[in-house]
């Protein structure tokens, strides 16, 4: 048996999906180490290879959870599934009192491993999960027992509990399970009531804010909406402005980014204007091109499997990423505030990029799965 046939044997689903990872993958180790150089002379008197290991290492590990859950049957998740959500509740607790005692912390360190967890990554993955179980239950949820209490009120409680420390992450996680709310056929009525609950819950943490502005980070909200609104856009937005300028159509060429130095995170929230810098609007275009053929290809996917729980857990978990990367792209070319979210698979991080790999091997798992009943003529989960 060939290498390319032996590759196809292990490696089933969706080609292109697999072909998005790969792709992503590798500009991302590219990328990261052309734009670490400032990390580097800050921490590493200049050594832009340790930052290069050091992601080359997470990618790995990374790709191998790819590749675990890659081979678990999709149902697995939906066995756990509550118990993800109860256990993502008491950790965002915790990261909230943290950040009581250092503000701006987002993050719990894991014991007697000296490695940092972001515990809003986990409650995203979480809450997808058990709302994808929640939805695909009934057929249609047009009753409010079995929606106020098993889909709107742990959306609710999770986005509450993320959005004082981190308001960006909290929106995309309601827009995501509003989109999985209304493709699972949940009643609009109760779409509405998800909203106005959301609505509720800023007002409550903005009043919070005056009195526990340790906590509750609206100041911070509020001075990003000012810097916005600015007719330059602030410090940030005009760097990386320019630097996505400067790339003109075909970019500078790999590592000869002029502006990398003077962006602020330019290998995490402004990575992209580092893409279009060194490899012009065709690299931008592309980078962006792969998320939308993503989304594009789970759509087709699952597009036979009515509303079944694989369906609706491959369908939240793309929708995430995909709207995750046009916010960084957003930000970067000055159309939404500063967020502080990266590039899902691209840029250089920690427990952003785990779960991310995570997630694609739940999307390939499903997809394997879809693949494999299609070809048996039975229905999908």
């Amino acid at each position: 048996m060939s290498l390319s046939s032996r590759i196809s044997a292990e490696l089933r689903g969706d080609p292109v999906i697999w072909m998005i990872v790969a792709l992503l993958a590798m500009f991302s180790i590219v990328i990261v180490y052309s734009s670490t150089g400032t990390l580097a002379f800050q921490y590493h008197q200049g050594d832009t290879g340790f930052f290069l290991m050091k992601h080359l290492l997470l990618l790995g590990f990374g790709l191998f959870l790819t590749y675990i859950c890659y081979l678990m049957h999709p149902m697995r998740y939906s066995k756990i599934a509550a118990t993800l959500f109860l256990l993502a509740i008491p950790l965002l607790v915790y990261t909230l009192a943290l950040e009581g005692e250092n503000q701006g912390r987002r993050w719990i360190e894991i014991p007697f491993v000296g490695l940092t967890f972001q515990t809003s990554d986990f409650a995203k993955l979480a809450v997808i999960i058990y709302l994808a179980k929640a939805i695909s239950i009934t057929e249609y949820i047009r009753d409010f027992n079995s929606a106020f209490l098993p889909v709107i009120i742990p959306v609710v409680i999770i986005c509450g509990l993320i959005a004082p420390a981190d308001l960006s992450t909290a929106i995309l996680l309601f827009l995501t399970c509003m989109l999985m709310m209304f493709i699972g056929r949940v009643d609009m009525k109760y779409i509405g009531l998800l909203i106005m609950c959301m609505v509720m819950v800023f007002a409550v943490l903005i009043i919070l804010g005056d009195f526990f502005p340790e906590i509750v980070r609206s100041n911070t909200w509020s001075a990003r909406m000012r810097e916005f609104n600015s007719n330059d856009g602030g410090y940030q937005v005009q760097h990386s402005m320019m630097a996505i300028a400067s790339g003109g159509l075909i970019g500078l060429g790999p590592g000869n980014s002029l502006l990398r130095n003077s962006l602020p995170n330019p290998y995490n929230d402004f990575i992209f204007s580092t893409i279009c810098e060194e490899y012009g609007l065709i690299g931008g275009v592309t980078i962006i091109g792969l998320y939308l053929l993503l989304l594009f290809r789970v759509a087709r996917l699952v597009t036979n499997s009515s509303k079944g729980f694989s369906a609706m857990l491959a369908l939240g978990l793309t929708l995430s990423m995909v709207i995750q990367a046009l916010i960084n792209v957003a930000v970067a070319v000055h159309l939404i505030p500063v967020t502080g979210q990266n590039l899902p698979l691209v840029s250089y991080g920690g427990t952003s990029l785990i779960f991310t790999c995570i997630s694609f091997g739940i999307i390939l798992s499903v997809s394997k799965n879809i693949e494999k009943l299609n070809m048996e003529g039975a229905a999908v989960d």
